[in-house]
């Protein structure tokens, strides 16, 4: 019972490190050992414990470690910020050319331009689309 509670403490220790370390390595070798400790219970073999502790380790870093990595590192897929932004509609509050120009979008002035050179100014209340986020101004096209 006594390998057992070290196996529980060593587990536990092994994941609160993981929160500094934040690369699921540590928190792998922690659940083996959670792991081991719950067969330890059952059988008491020290051999057992290593073996068990060996082979969940092993498998847990090769086959789930990947899986989580890909997961949490992926994020959720939702753009946030100024990426947010690209593919808004917004109305033209000032005329905007390829220099200046403001627009509202969802409620905020921004600093607008033109996406193209070629493009004639666009007048107040005109319904233009997000195209790019360059700094603080908005690059804008016509809404087709």
């Amino acid at each position: 019972m006594a390998a057992a509670l070290i196996w529980l403490i060593v587990g536990i220790v092994l994941m609160i490190a993981e929160v500094l370390s934040g690369d699921f390595v540590l928190v792998m070798l922690g659940a083996a050992a959670l792991l081991t400790a719950g067969v330890d219970v059952l059988t008491g073999n020290p051999v057992i414990d290593v073996l068990v502790f060996a082979a969940s380790s092993v498998g847990l870093i090769a086959l789930a470690r990947p899986a989580l990595k890909r997961r949490f590192l992926a994020g959720s897929g939702v753009p946030t910020g100024t990426d947010a932004l690209i593919g808004a509609h917004a109305v033209v509050v000032s005329t905007v050319d390829y220099q200046t120009g403001q627009v509202k979008i969802g409620g905020e002035v921004w600093s607008a331009r033109a996406v193209h050179e070629q493009l004639p100014p666009m007048a107040p209340g005109t319904k233009v689309t997000v195209v790019e986020i360059a700094g603080a101004t908005a690059v804008v096209d016509v809404m087709s």
